[in-house]
């Protein structure tokens, strides 16, 4: 008896997912740069606010 084996894939992903995953991390990367860029601006104003 014979048992359904799936085709072996290849080593590396489909050259068409490699543009896709470059943006998401582009995107990842300047998102966490303007959160920080976000909090570093209101740490500023909070500390000049006059009391």
């Amino acid at each position: 008896m014979t048992t359904h084996r799936s085709p072996k894939t290849a080593g590396h992903p489909a050259p068409s997912t490699q543009p896709v995953e470059r943006a998401v991390t582009a995107a990842l990367l300047l998102s966490v740069i303007a959160g920080l860029a976000w909090i570093v601006g209101m740490i500023y104003t909070v500390l000049g606010w006059p009391f």
